[in-house]
């Protein structure tokens, strides 16, 4: 700087415009644009950032990479790539930054680092971390023309304080020089050769959800991905003059040695900036090692370094030259990935190891829980058939021992009745006791019927008398005879009762026996339902039906017994609920000590009497759907839901009491009860829907109603489709027509159609087994538009 004081720079730089102006004289210059133009002010980590992080980032995924500083000797190469930055942090140079960048961004456990540092001195490849190895030969691979120098230390960096510690051992083995132009001239290339491994599967998100178990085992079994990278930062030593540098002997020796691997560099520039078809980049190794990184497959970035001095003119413009050149070569980027199917077996053999020695446990301690299994069963089955063996002896002989003493009774009571009676037999021993019983109770009740008679009589001749004493006294007769009269009367009730029971027990002594040889036992049978159903003749209605208040479980019983054989006949049905039968047999269904037996019974009644629309009416006034409602809510005996349901289907059939029989949950109610799955029960709940279903279309013809079935609105069209075509005949009929019904008012058709009701409408337009039923399906889907445009669509003919 101070020879040349008295010149101005040849050099102006335009960092703004990114180019700058090489000055010929005062008068003319040339100007050259490049991609960044950098002052000598710029900082090393501007220069960093615009000329190396994009090449390390494309390392790191998995493309090569070159930076390379080409210039005259003197003019910073070396500053600006290998400068350690040991007494001034800032000065870091490239290698250490792009290194730290790599460390930062890798993960330790799955990806790699491995460095070579190398040099080119006088046409020879020698080892830096190795001085031993100087001697170094280029291989090519004669598929795919990738260069390499297999025989160059690799050293696995794990931190960067190891990185640090190679470079300085490569920069103490390197050749430098004291030359008229520099004091640590560069005798040879330096080449640091970075090679980046890292694993694609931590890096792609894993698409896998909790209940994807087989995309999971799909994922696990495919081999992971290795992207490989390679960055190389070449740091090439400075072109020269003789004259200028004054190199003389070996120093000469080597200065040429640099100009001509320089020069054949030149000269693979220029034909690939031509587009010759021919590059000899087997003129130097040098050009051998950076086949890849002009023309190749590598990202590179390429420092031309500069001086002002106009005494270096000539290099000056020889260096910018290059660097225009060298922007017209385009690479083709390449990313290199390939399968780590060795990571991949050795993980595949550890999981089977694993599952093997899994499988072994588990085979073990299933064969110790058979084994133990086994010798618990074999042990409660000993148990228990000891307990058997010993349980049956036992029973086997109490049975003998009953039966012996029952047949020694037996025939003491044939022989004693046979005495008293002739022929009458076993029958008539029984009933000559319970009839005595009766007939003492009888006489009984006749004399406290006289009493009763006499007391009332004494009472009328007490008012009719003609002669009056005190007030008092009379008062205090009437009330005493009053008092009299209330308590014949609840004995005669009593009497009654037990005269009830008597006669139950009786008929069920007489049924019980089945003898045949007794001609009497036919008769009572044969007058069976005669005798309960004149029952209420000699007894009174009303006296029967106050029995079905009582406290004791088995009157009640007996009680709703005979009403529920009274309602089966229509002549009775009338008097039953004059004598407010009804009101007591719902009654019933409320009581607090629930029995299922007098549920079942009364609910069998109340169906008898719902056969009746007068009796319907008075049914749901007095609240008797909610009453069945709750009783089909609580019970699980099929036969007692066969009742409440029979009561329902009747109720079913009213046009008056549909909307509130929905609202007071009739219509939940029968729908709840096939929960049973009982033939008798799903009969009874297919009549009721075909009933509702009818009163529905009825309704409707006459314009009364114009929204959807309440039926398809319970949600009832599912099980209707569902047991269309059930395999007992009398469902299938009720649902058959309950479908038709249905599809007689237009507004049900689409949800018929979204329910699939349509394809079993069809279906029984064709099988039905009765022709009235087919005539109108057919019907049915001819009128309907809905249906008649779906079965156009879908191609089908009726």
């Amino acid at each position: 700087m101070v020879a040349d004081a008295d010149f101005a720079d040849c050099v102006e730089l335009q960092p703004e415009f990114k180019r700058l102006k090489l000055r010929k004289n005062n008068w003319d210059s040339d100007t050259y644009e490049f991609d960044e133009v950098l002052t000598e002010s710029a900082s090393q980590k501007r220069v960093y950032e615009v000329v190396a992080k994009p090449v390390v980032e494309s390392v790191l995924d998995g493309y090569n990479g070159t930076i390379m500083a080409y210039g005259q000797t003197g003019t910073g190469k070396t500053f600006t790539l290998g400068r350690l930055g040991d007494e001034d942090t800032s000065a870091r140079g490239i290698m250490v930054r792009a290194m730290e960048d790599i460390l930062a961004n890798i993960s330790r456990d799955s990806d790699s680092v491995m460095i070579s540092y190398l040099q080119l001195y006088m046409e020879t490849i020698q080892d830096l971390l190795n001085p031993t190895n100087d001697n170094i030969s280029i291989v090519e691979d004669p598929k795919t023309g990738d260069v390499s120098v297999p025989a160059a230390t690799l050293v696995d960096i794990r931190t960067h304080h190891d990185f640090m510690e190679l470079l300085r051992l490569g920069e103490a083995h390197r050749v430098a020089a004291n030359t008229k132009l520099n004091t640590e001239s560069s005798r040879s290339h330096a080449i640091l050769m970075v090679h980046i491994k890292r694993s694609v599967t931590e890096m792609v998100s894993e698409i896998v959800t909790e209940n994807d178990h087989s995309l999971h085992m799909s994922k696990n079994s495919k081999p992971p991905v290795i992207r490989k990278g390679k960055l190389v930062v070449v740091d090439l030593a400075g072109s020269e003059r003789a004259h200028k540098s004054g190199s003389e002997g070996h120093t000469l020796e080597e200065a040429k040695s640099i100009n001509l691997s320089l020069s054949a560099l030149g000269k693979c520039i220029n034909a690939l900036a031509e587009n010759s078809p021919h590059v000899p980049v087997r003129d130097s190794k040098l050009t051998r090692l950076l086949k890849d990184s002009f023309g190749g497959t590598a990202r590179t970035s390429l420092i031309v370094t500069v001086g002002p001095s106009p005494r270096h003119r000539a290099e000056t413009t020889s260096t910018i030259l290059f660097g225009q050149r060298a922007m017209k070569v385009e690479n083709m980027l390449k990313i290199k990935e390939e399968f780590d199917y060795r990571s991949l077996c050795k993980r595949l053999e550890t999981q089977i190891d694993k599952l093997i020695a899994e499988n072994e446990r588990q085979q073990k301690a299933f064969e110790y829980e058979i084994e133990r299994t086994t010798i618990e069963a074999q042990q409660r089955i000993s148990e228990a058939e000891n307990n058997y063996a010993e349980a049956l002896e036992t029973g086997k002989m109490k049975c003998q021992m009953d039966y012996m003493e029952s047949i020694k009774k037996l025939e003491e009571k044939w022989m004693s009745n046979h005495s008293k009676h002739g022929t009458n037999g076993f029958i008539n021993g029984h009933g000559g006791e319970v009839n005595e019983d009766v007939t003492e109770l009888k006489i009984k009740l006749q004399k406290e019927i006289a009493l009763q008679k006499r007391a009332e009589e004494e009472i009328q001749n007490l008012k009719n008398s003609q002669v009056h004493p005190s007030e008092a006294g009379v008062d205090a007769d009437v009330i005493k005879l009053q008092n009299l009269l209330d308590e014949e009367i609840r004995q005669k009730q009593k009497l009654e009762e037990e005269v009830l029971m008597l006669q139950s027990r009786l008929t069920q002594l007489t049924l019980s026996s089945g003898q045949p040889r007794c001609s009497q036992l036919d008769n009572q049978s044969n007058g069976d339902r005669t005798s309960i159903a004149n029952l209420h003749e000699h007894v009174g209605l009303q006296k029967i039906l106050c029995l079905l208040e009582s406290e004791d479980l088995n009157v009640r019983l007996h009680a709703v017994k005979v009403v529920a054989n009274l309602a089966a006949e229509d002549s009775n049905q009338e008097r039953i609920v004059e004598a407010g039968g009804l009101s007591s047999l719902l009654d019933l269904l409320t009581s607090r000590s629930f029995d299922e037996t007098i549920c079942r019974i009364a609910a069998g009644a109340i169906a008898n009497l719902a056969m009746n629309e007068a009796n319907q009416e008075l049914i749901m006034a007095q609240g008797g759907i909610s009453l069945l409602a709750m009783t089909a809510a609580d019970a699980e005996d099929p036969q007692t839901l066969r009742m409440v349901s029979g009561a329902i289907a009747n109720l079913c059939g009213n046009d008056k009491l549909q909307t509130r029989l929905r609202s007071e949950g009739g219509i939940k109610a029968l729908l709840g009860m096939v929960r049973s799955r009982h033939p008798d029960v799903l009969s009874q709940v297919a009549r009721g829907v075909a009933n509702f279903a009818k009163c529905e279309s009825r309704t409707s013809r006459k314009g009364n109603k114009n929204t959807r079935s309440m039926l398809i609105e319970d949600g009832a069209l599912p099980w209707i489709v569902q047991n269309a075509n059930n395999d007992a005949s009398i469902i299938r009929r009720h649902i058959e027509l309950a479908l038709c019904h249905l599809a007689q008012h237009e507004v049900n058709a689409k949800d018929m159609v979204s329910g699939g009701a349509l394809w079993e409408l069809v279906r029984i337009s064709r099988d039905c087994s009765r022709e009235d039923i087919r005539a109108l399906a057919r019907r049915t889907l001819t009128n309907s538009k809905i249906f008649s445009s779906e079965l156009r669509r879908s191609r089908v003919e009726i």
